[in-house]
């Protein structure tokens, strides 16, 4: 029987080829995220385990602001601190660290220097130590003002040579300085720019005092342990260390790992998600495959019955060709999944990312997932037609006879498949009309989990139907040729249903981000033109806040009216139902209410803007328990603490995309806290008879010298939002794209296996007059049937997915709806190519068959 199996599965081995491909796919995709996360992680390890001092004193925050935004002064500790730590025992060196991580640096082209357009710099003192991750290797370092030291990626990226000038656009204000020398990284390039400068020159230019550090590093003496030092340097600041984050080496590399860690798990479980989504598309494939080698095969398994093999035999058989499809599937996904992240690896250096391929990290828990999942989802996908092969008696198979009972399975689906998309179907429903968003997000979720399955399940029973309708103009478009197609379509149902739904399941997911998408889209450009009133908005290309000195460029400029800054601090608020809450406040400059325009349940904009006063959208107010004359404690990421008295409530329907979802207050209390902070959006009105375009050129001429910065209009800002939702779509659609090639493998497949399986009868078409151009013509249309059947399915689950999800965004605020029509047709355009597509070969294969072969085939 072991012969009989290897010697069957070395027989249709090209009948495999496209399971095992699929196999290979999702094996691939998902060790290359495995892979291309751990090398990341290790290599980010590695690099702060080699840049990390003995011990780190930094200013205390106790907390990030969300999504790394805000405005407010860098942190810094006193630079006469240094002194102090220095004296300490066991202290061998102490250096003031100035940096800045999100600095823009230009060259005499005025273009930044970072590897990408919006690419920030790291900017920071030099200073000789064995900890540096970099070394000189041409000129010197700076040793004064005016002078600075590129790192070598960026010199030769943006042909930068010692002598030529670059300039800083610091919080403090613009200054200049000439690369007296270049540095080679001796780690990872962590994807920015490096610029040093003089200590001093660091302080004054970046700070805009020489009082003040971002931080000190202290180096240890010979046989002093970094904990015992740390000790000794809080009890040497007394109680005043409270005041500081003071960290060894170990504990630095800790919070940089988890920090990063962070972001990367993310991005490993996006992708290995995504990876999944493959993996249950290639079940769909290997299913169909090894039903139809089954039922191909019926006579030879009936014969093997016949001769002694019982259902037992017959099973391990079936399943172990599985087995050895899975292991192969397995081995080759995992040397492709190891391509795989070298390309990922190749495409950082893309954005700045440069990793050594060289130190791509295969740790064996990736190996264990490789094989589980290529051999477990062969298996498992293998197993129910392995049963099937099991129950056919020798007689039937031998008579080559229809096996009974086709009805009663197709009976349970019906029951199945109406029950669980009952209960995801009042998922959805339950998700509609819940008011909270927690609540409804995981009613989303639960709905999606259940009608996926329960479409899969139906699919079968929807077949004849549909394609009915589906191929009702073939036959007056084609004749006798359309009609064949239209009832090969329909020949087998299980067969059509599960080749469409391998489709269907991308298609789904395409479907519902779309609309997902196109109605978060309408709905801020909706809101952004009920509610803002400037006829311009400079800000930041990254939307990092930007110093001073730029307002001050655009105040000067001629025909400029109003001028409103926008100011973003992260909050801690200590809310009176007992919960804590982290987000962020916005503040703003009187005259608010000519460039914005907000709806108000309560109060107004001065009562808002006034000293010590927030305004607080209705919808938080009465989550928490807050009304106009309410207090308000906050804590701000230094742990200063404030205290605010709401003033004002926005209507939940009424509050535009600054003031949405959060606080926000008058600069004037902002500036009590925290002062010397930085801008992160400017609303500019023209003056009384300026006309606009003119103002616009005029502030574009303005601002040249600052390239992060856009002055944007109100389509530009539309755009802006809308291309920053399409930009993440089209991440999602690639990510998607791998389902969807597997799937249009599984029609290739199914086509393919269809076409041997009918031999005889192309045959006898032929025979009787049927050309080749009409045989191919036949099998590309029952291609597109079938392809357009699974289009369908996904496009009307997708919907009603995006629906749903729609009105989780909408108890966020975005209540419009809309479906992207243009996508939709996109899909169904695209599907019939991909039913030509994957018609080409079995077609062509089909054509070439020689007729009495054919008819004699057996």
């Amino acid at each position: 029987m072991l012969r009989a199996t290897l010697r069957s599965f070395f027989a249709h081995k090209g009948r495999l080829l496209l399971s095992a491909l699929a196999v290979v796919l999702s094996v691939a995709f998902v060790v290359g995220s495995l892979i291309f996360s751990d090398t990341t992680g290790a290599t980010f390890d590695r690099l702060f385990a080699s840049t990390a001092s003995d011990v780190r004193i930094a200013p205390r925050q106790d907390f990030d602001a969300p999504g790394g935004i805000g405005s407010a002064e860098t942190p810094t500790v006193p630079a006469a601190l240094r002194n102090r730590v220095a004296g300490v025992a066991g202290v061998a060196n102490a250096h003031l660290d100035v940096s800045l991580n999100r600095t823009t640096v230009t060259d005499a082209r005025n273009e930044p220097v970072g590897p990408t357009q919006n690419a920030s710099s790291i900017v920071g003192a030099w200073y000789p130590s064995e900890h540096s991750p970099v070394r000189v290797t041409s000129g010197r370092p700076p040793r004064g003002p005016g002078e600075a030291m590129l790192d070598r990626d960026s010199a030769d990226l943006k042909g930068i040579r010692i002598g030529d000038t670059l300039h800083v656009i610091a919080p403090p204000g613009t200054f200049s300085v000439r690369v007296v020398g270049i540095a080679t990284l001796t780690t990872t390039n962590p994807g920015a720019s490096l610029v040093f400068l003089e200590t001093r020159a660091a302080q004054r230019g970046l700070l805009g005092s020489t009082a003040k550090a971002t931080g000190i590093s202290v180096d240890a003496a010979p046989g002093v342990p970094d904990r015992v030092l740390k000790s000794r340097i809080s009890a040497a600041l007394g109680p005043g260390a409270s005041a500081y984050d003071i960290r060894t080496r170990d504990e630095q590399k800790k919070s940089q790992a988890e920090e990063l860690g962070d972001f990367l798990g993310i991005l490993k479980y996006m992708m290995v998600g995504f990876a999944g989504v493959a993996v249950l598309v290639g079940v769909f494939l290997i299913v169909n495959t090894f039903s139809m080698l089954i039922a191909q095969r019926t006579r030879e398994l009936g014969l093997l019955r016949a001769l002694g093999a019982d259902r037992r035999q017959v099973r391990r058989s079936v399943l172990l060709e599985a087995l050895l499809l899975g292991v192969f599937g397995a081995t080759v996904g995992l040397a492709a999944g190891v391509g795989l992240a070298v390309l990922l690896v190749v495409a950082l250096g893309w954005f700045g990312l440069r990793l050594n391929t060289a130190d791509l990290v295969l740790n064996w828990p990736t190996v264990v997932v490789a094989y589980a999942v290529g051999v477990g989802v062969t298996f498992v996908a293998a197993l129910l037609p392995a049963l099937r092969a099991s129950r056919v008696s020798p007689m039937a198979a031998l008579a080559d006879v229809e096996v009974p009972g086709v009805g009663r399975p197709l009976r349970a689906r019906a029951i199945a498949g109406s029950l669980v998309g009952a209960a995801g179907v009042a998922a959805l429903v339950g998700c509609a009309l819940s008011g909270r968003t927690a609540v409804a997000g995981t009613l989303l979720a639960l709905g999606v989990l259940l009608t996926l399955p329960a479409v899969v399940i139906v699919g079968p029973l929807l077949v004849r139907p549909v394609i009915r309708l589906l191929g009702r103009g073939l036959e007056p478009a084609f004749g006798t040729v359309g009609r064949m197609s239209r009832r090969n379509a329909l020949r087998n149902p299980r067969r059509t249903g599960a080749t469409a739904a391998a489709l269907m399941v991308g298609l789904a997911l395409v479907a519902g981000l779309s609309v997902a998408g196109a109605s978060a889209a309408v709905s801020v450009g909706r809101q952004i033109d009920r509610t803002l009133g400037a006829d311009f908005v400079v800000q930041n290309a990254s939307f990092a806040p930007f110093s001073g000195e730029i307002t001050e460029r655009v105040r000067a400029t001629p025909g400029v009216g109003t001028v409103v800054r926008q100011r973003i601090v992260p909050l801690r608020l200590n809310l009176p139902d007992g919960r804590s809450v982290t987000t962020v406040a916005g503040a703003f400059d009187r005259g608010f209410d000519a460039v914005g325009k907000v709806t108000y349940a309560a109060g107004g904009t001065a009562a808002a803007l006034a000293p010590g006063r927030v305004g607080v959208q209705e919808k938080f107010a009465r989550e928490h328990g807050l009304r106009v004359g309410s207090g308000l404690d906050a804590v701000l990421p230094s742990g200063r603490p404030a205290r605010f008295t709401v003033g004002a409530l926005t209507a939940d329907s009424g509050s535009g995309p600054a003031t949405q979802g959060g606080i926000f207050m008058g600069m004037a209390t902002l500036e009590k806290y925290v002062p010397r902070g930085q801008d992160s959006v400017v609303y500019v009105n023209a003056a009384d008879g300026v006309d606009p375009r003119q103002l616009r050129a005029d502030l574009e001429r303005t601002l040249t010298p600052f390239p992060q910065v856009q002055v944007n209009d109100r389509a530009d800002y539309k755009k802006l939002v809308s291309s920053q939702i399409q930009g993440l779509l089209n991440l999602l659609y690639g990510l998607l794209g791998l389902a969807i090639v597997i799937a249009v493998l599984g029609v290739v497949n199914t086509l393919a296996l269809s076409v041997v399986e009918r031999t005889r009868e192309i045959g006898l078409l032929r025979a009787v007059g049927l050309s080749r151009k009409q045989l191919r013509r036949m099998i590309r249309l029952e291609s597109v049937v079938i392809a357009l059947f699974g289009a369908l399915l996904g496009l009307g689950l997708g919907l009603v997915w995006g629906a749903a999800t729609q009105r989780v965004l909408a108890l966020e605020g975005l209540t419009a709806f809309a479906v992207p029509w243009s996508t939709v047709a996109a899909v169904v355009i695209g599907s019939v190519l991909v039913g030509l597509l994957a018609a080409l070969l079995p077609a062509l294969r089909a054509s070439r068959l020689n007729v009495l072969a054919a008819i004699a085939h057996e």
